[in-house]
């Protein structure tokens, strides 16, 4: 099971990528990506875990609901 991180800007509190904790790749928020458009599948087959921006692990739910919310 692969694991992700939000990463988010201090100063604005917002989340702008994904890191990707096996290899510690960056995965920004763009529907062009693979390796985006590969987290939001694995999320939704839970088949991925994601913690938040603080490291805490997201529910299964939570999280499909936010990456639903992505674009």
């Amino acid at each position: 099971m692969e694991n992700y991180k939000l990463v988010s800007q201090a100063k604005v509190g917002k989340e702008y990528a994904i890191q990707r904790l096996s290899d510690n790749a960056f995965i920004p928020f763009d529907p062009a990506n693979t390796d985006y458009a590969n987290f939001k599948r694995e999320i939704e087959a839970e088949t991925a875990e994601v913690q938040n921006a603080d490291g805490q692990p997201m529910s299964t739910t939570d999280a499909k609901v936010y990456v639903a919310a992505l674009p």
